[in-house]
């Protein structure tokens, strides 16, 4: 188990330090469809009312919110865009619980017929295959998790056969997963406003590499760690000279480095490694002097670096 360990963790930081030196290329995180059945759609809350997650067909962009936590009450509200009327019925399936009070599907939209065989208390339900569009809400409980994020497919919109034609999900996370999360929609934000402002593309890739490292030591459980690196993140520091860009490379690389060790030192069991401590010690070592000279260059990121060293000497007991 330790050897895979290893293994696994090497590859890591060998894949976190070659990303610094190749430059990202836009994508969408998200991918888009002419023929979605399923088009906007909102998250919300049914006991506090609170908006929890927007979707937005016309940018295929997810905004959260707030975190959709296990064990919620949610109402989930979508436009079903029927393109052409076809022979038999559609189906929509949930995949939440029960809700505590009420029907699983609210409809009022008088424009769009959806037939006598719609069910508004049945999990699963049929309608109509009738062209047109039409909003209906799926109201329910959030099912619970033991895991820090999981995915549930809330909705599915499925064709006469039983084939998925459209789906909803949801990440539904935990407390420390949801802070995270939310932490990280606003600096994904801040870069975008970083690059559209023309920000130097060393400082912004630095960014870039800081986000995804943070999801994958969250993702291995670690929240506390991953918001403690995204909050060292501070766009007003952005850097805008090619001196500045080229100085910040060597920083980048031992902050990520040290993101993935974190993940590792999670990940290990509880007895000492004593391979790992040695690992771990000579970095302490390095990066106390590259945080000697990033307080030349900013100094938010030595105290930042800083702050990383010293949880790492606790971590060893150095």
């Amino acid at each position: 188990m330790t050897k895979k360990v290893l293994a696994t963790s090497f590859i890591l930081i060998l894949t976190s330090l070659c990303l610094i030196s190749i430059p990202f290329s836009s994508a969408a995180s998200s991918s888009g469809s002419d023929n979605q059945w399923i088009t906007d759609y909102t998250i919300i809350d049914s006991t506090t009312q609170a908006e929890l997650v927007r979707y937005d067909a016309s940018t295929n962009k997810t905004q959260t919110l707030s975190p959709v936590l296990p064990g919620a009450s949610v109402a989930i509200t979508f436009t079903v865009n029927v393109i052409a009327s076809g022979e038999g019925s559609l189906t929509l399936r949930s995949g939440l619980s029960k809700p505590s009070s009420g029907t699983y599907w609210e409809y009022s939209d008088t424009g769009y017929d959806l037939g006598s065989s719609f069910k508004p208390n049945s999990a699963q339900t049929s309608f109509d295959w009738v062209e047109g569009t039409f909003e209906i809400t799926l109201n329910g409980v959030v099912p619970s998790t033991t895991s820090a994020a999981k995915t549930i497919t809330a909705v599915t919109l499925a064709g006469p056969s039983g084939s998925a034609l459209d789906t909803i999900k949801i990440t539904a996370t935990s407390a420390g997963m949801g802070n995270f999360q939310s932490l990280l929609n606003d600096k994904q934000e801040e870069l975008d406003r970083l690059i559209a402002d023309g920000v130097a593309s060393g400082y912004t890739d630095m960014y870039q590499n800081v986000l995804d490292i943070s999801q994958a030591v969250a993702l291995g459980g670690d929240t506390e760690n991953a918001i403690a690196l995204l909050q060292g993140l501070d766009g007003s520091s952005a850097p805008a000279g090619s001196f500045m860009q080229t100085a910040f490379y060597p920083i980048v690389g031992v902050t990520a480095a040290i993101a993935v060790i974190f993940l590792v030192l999670f990940l290990r069991t509880r007895s000492k490694v004593s391979y790992f401590q040695l690992v771990v010690e000579d970095q302490v070592k390095d990066l106390e002097g590259l945080t000697l000279r990033a307080a030349k260059i900013d100094r938010a990121m030595s105290a930042n670096l800083d702050s990383v060293k010293d949880r790492l000497k606790r971590l060893v007991g150095m």
